[in-house]
């Protein structure tokens, strides 16, 4: 009996570990909270027993986190450059990078009271004294929108208004609340928040918003890793990205 109530113990202990041994962290580009939050359960639904944790903020920052040995699985970008840069610095497995969405740049400006701006020369008006962008080290958005102003000739004539935001979100959060006059998001940021803000226009980017996705290369759970970044090219998760505003790849 007593042999058997040890048995017990060690299985007891043992349950967690083998818990564990079945989760996943993906660290996954602001922009996709959303969509993510709602396919963490359907890909668990394909895994008996897997669990997924989410960890969403600007890619830049998911990849300093990574470069400093955050326990992350699979890692989800905004824009290429910076899963080139995780490339680069080996903290992927660049044999299971891929494509999985694509987005679109737009302006948007609070859906109440707002200056009513139809082109991009019109920021430069004095009715527009505050345009929030994403800090261009870290969030891709920020990116995508000074190439676009640089295009216009507008980047450094803009600058003093400028409201610098740590994510694609935070630049969301600026315009709903109003404290500023407008902001550069992505097409699926400004759909959740649509009863708080307008799409003005969408500006033609030079460099299409593409979402890559990898393996982390420190990831102690490859093949569960492997299989959730699989699992983004399926017709469920297409489905699901598709209903949050996402294009094809």
């Amino acid at each position: 009996m007593r042999a058997f109530r040890l048995l017990l113990l060690v299985l007891a202990m043992a349950l967690p570990l083998g818990a564990a041994a079945q989760q996943i962290t993906v660290s996954a580009a602001a922009s996709l909270t959303d969509a993510f939050k709602e396919l963490g359960p359907k890909f668990e639904a394909t895994k008996p027993g897997a669990t997924v944790r989410f960890n969403f903020a600007a890619s830049g920052v998911l990849l300093q986190q990574i470069g400093q040995g955050a326990p992350v699985d699979v890692f989800a970008s905004a824009d290429q450059e910076t899963m080139g840069r995780a490339a680069e610095q080996k903290l992927i497995d660049a044999a299971t990078r891929r494509n999985f969405a694509s987005n679109a740049l737009v302006l948007i400006e609070p859906a109440r009271d707002a200056v009513g701006v139809q082109s991009l020369q019109d920021l430069a008006g004095a009715g527009v004294r505050k345009i929030a962008v994403g800090k261009t080290a870290t969030v891709p958005v920020g990116r995508y929108t000074r190439q676009v102003l640089e295009g216009a000739g507008l980047w450094s004539v803009l600058e003093p208004k400028f409201v610098q935001a740590d994510s694609v979100r935070q630049v969301l959060d600026y315009v709903a609340r109003g404290e500023v006059e407008a902001g550069f998001v992505y097409r699926t940021d400004a759909a959740v928040m649509s009863e708080k803000v307008r799409v003005a226009f969408a500006p033609t980017t030079a460099t299409p918003v593409s979402y890559p996705v990898a393996v982390v290369a420190d990831s102690r759970q490859k093949a569960l890793a492997g299989d959730f970044v699989a699992f983004l090219s399926s017709d469920p998760a297409r489905e699901v990205l598709a209903r949050h505003g996402f294009g094809k790849p």
